[in-house]
């Protein structure tokens, strides 16, 4: 819907624009014979719908006045920012999907609604997507220490987890309490089970997987911090404060 709401708005944009020099033309060359009017006119055209548009993205770096005003930015694939070479191609492939007679934006809404990415056509031919600048990563709360489990995870030997197992441990706590007892318990004894390969010894029995699944986050948590700290401090100590900073 956002990029939607973008589109139109470049779309009005560049209608306006295209009425406009049409006019224009039609002004200055009202004393010359319709070969020289229809020839500037296509020119015009072309410039509105495809050298407007693609002059603007490579200046802007993937932002036109509609995706200016709803913080949208074009991209290439492996995120980074795009080139002329990038919005050319975006342009020339948008003026047949979106401006000839018979789609007028037909291909590029249905391959927008398939794509994953919400691409158009010109997106697959130029090797971009538009991505969302206003979007901001939500960070889970950290997973609190059980106190009557705070012992034995100081003690254990808890290895660092693989990032993928500690997020989603981290992820399941978070909303355990949304999930249905049905798939809540058999989920959080699956994380338990593979969360534990990395502990050593076993927690004491009679405790909740997820009063587990806490302590062990919390705890690698703890380590993890303080670890970054001594590195930190022995940085400073060795190479001295940054002088940038």
């Amino acid at each position: 819907m956002v990029r939607a709401a973008g589109g139109i708005i470049d779309l009005v944009v560049a209608v306006v624009l295209l009425i406009a020099s049409v006019w224009g033309v039609g002004f200055l060359v009202a004393e010359s014979n319709e070969a020289v009017a229809t020839a500037l006119s296509l020119v015009v055209v072309v410039a509105v719908t495809v050298g407007v548009p693609a002059t603007v993205e490579t200046l802007t770096r993937g932002r036109t006045l509609g995706k200016l005003a709803l913080g949208l930015r074009v991209v290439r694939d492996d995120g980074g920012p795009i080139t002329a070479r990038h919005a050319i191609t975006r342009a020339l492939v948008g003026f047949v999907e979106l401006w000839l007679p018979p789609f007028v934006g037909i291909p590029a809404l249905v391959s927008s609604v398939v794509s994953s990415r919400s691409k158009r056509l010109g997106d697959y031919a130029a090797g971009t997507y538009v991505i969302s600048q206003r979007s901001r990563m939500r960070l889970l709360p950290p997973p609190q220490m059980p106190p009557p489990l705070a012992a034995w995870a100081v003690s254990a030997d808890v290895a660092a987890l693989p990032a993928g197992l500690t997020v989603a441990v981290r992820q399941f706590l978070s909303r355990a309490g949304s999930l249905v007892p049905s798939s809540r318990e058999p989920l959080g004894r699956e994380l338990l089970g593979e969360v534990l390969r990395h502990v050593a010894p076993a927690p004491p029995p009679g405790f909740h997987a997820e009063y587990v699944l806490s302590a062990v986050i919390a705890e690698r948590r703890r380590r993890d911090t303080e670890r970054l700290a001594r590195e930190d401090a022995l940085r400073r100590r060795v190479v001295g404060p940054d002088p940038l900073a």
